[in-house]
C-alpha cells in the first residue's frame, strides 16, 4: 500500500517555475500513468505560460485565489474550483491573493519535464 504524506515529500521547482510536492506518481509508488501533486505560488507570483504536449492536467484549488488563463480565456479562481487542462493548450495561473496559493494537479500521463513546452520568457 502507497500511502504518502504532503510533509514528507520534498519540493522541487517545475519548468514553469511553480513549487511542487509530487505525492504520488511512478517515481515514488506503484501508479504508473499518472500523478499527483501539490503546486504552490507565492502572493504575487504566477508560473510561466507554457502547454504539455501529451498531459493533460487536472487543478483543484485548496488555499488562496488567483487568475487562470487557458489560451486566450481567463477567469479568476479560487478555494473549491477545479480547472481542466487538455494537452497542448497554454496555460498560466497568477496568484492573485495576500498568501499562498496551493492546488492539486493530477497529470495523466505523470508530469515530466520534458513534456512542458515554455510559451513565454
Amino acid at each position: 500500500m502507497d500511502v504518502t504524506n504532503l510533509q514528507a515529500v520534498p519540493a522541487f521547482i517545475t519548468k514553469d517555475g511553480s513549487e511542487i510536492r509530487e505525492l504520488l506518481a511512478h517515481r515514488n509508488s506503484s501508479i504508473c500513468n499518472q500523478s499527483l501533486a501539490e503546486a504552490r505560488i507565492a502572493p504575487g507570483a504566477s508560473t510561466q505560460e507554457h502547454y504539455h504536449k501529451q498531459t493533460e492536467e487536472i487543478y483543484y484549488i485548496t488555499h488562496g485565489k488567483g487568475r487562470m488563463r487557458i489560451e486566450n480565456e481567463s477567469r479568476e479562481v479560487q478555494v473549491g474550483d477545479s480547472i481542466a487542462i487538455p494537452p497542448g493548450k497554454r496555460h498560466k495561473l497568477w496568484n492573485t491573493g495576500s498568501e499562498v496559493l496551493r492546488l492539486l494537479c493530477c497529470c495523466a500521463p505523470a508530469y515530466e519535464h520534458d513534456d512542458t513546452v515554455l510559451t513565454e520568457e
